[in-house]
């Protein structure tokens, strides 16, 4: 079995490093800053998809990730918790499955962040933003992810927090969980996958159960 795992509101929390690393892009390039709820409203996104939401001109939405990826490099470990129970749902899920993370987070970050919560070490393969032209939804992530791991396992799992994982997830073809842990109610959820849990270790637990 492969269980590809999203981050963001899957894994961990970073709700705050990244509304205070789009609230110093918005400072520093003087621009009108958003609600709080309306940057929280698009993680799952690309930074620049979430910065073109927000209203930002096209030709400058670069500039602004630049400004957001260096505040948040220097944050991100501090203003970033482990979800409750991902812990234990990683250490329980490496002693049946192949594992791997999806996540439209810059993966070097992502490695950095892992490595601080020690668990990195439990992961075959890290699929970030930089490694593919097309995120999620597409199945482009997903189908690196497996690439990299090149088993020929059918029994593949995404399990993520937003649409966009599930979404991806049946455009590559595999096996989807949604957890409500992050930042799409069950409702949204629910239009993609039939499978729902509340966090990652009753996802695994379903999963180890099969």
């Amino acid at each position: 079995m492969i269980i590809l795992f999203d981050l963001d509101g899957t894994l961990i929390d970073s709700t705050e490093a990244i509304v205070e690393s789009f609230h110093h892009s918005f400072k520093t390039h003087n621009h009108p800053h958003p609600k709080d709820e309306q940057i929280t409203a698009l993680i799952g996104y690309p930074l620049d998809i979430m910065f073109a939401k927000l209203e930002v001109q096209q030709n400058r939405i670069w500039d602004f990730v630049d400004t957001y990826r260096e505040n948040y490099r220097k944050i991100s470990t501090q203003k970033t918790i482990l979800l409750h129970n991902a812990r234990e749902a990683v250490l329980q899920a490496r002693e049946f499955a192949t594992l791997g993370i999806v996540t439209t987070k810059t993966g070097r970050y992502s490695k950095v962040l892992m490595e601080h919560f020690e668990l990195m070490h439990h992961f075959e393969v890290l699929i970030g933003r930089e490694d593919v032209e097309r995120p999620k939804p597409d199945a482009q992530p997903i189908l690196k992810a497996l690439e990299a791991l090149a088993k020929n396992d059918e029994d593949v799992w995404m399990i993520g927090d937003t649409k966009l994982d599930l979404i991806s997830a049946k455009s590559a073809k595999v096996n989807s969980i949604g957890v409500l842990s992050g930042y799409d109610a069950f409702d949204a959820l629910k239009e993609h996958t039939n499978v729902i849990f509340s966090d990652v270790l009753e996802a695994v637990g379903y999963l180890k159960n099969k």
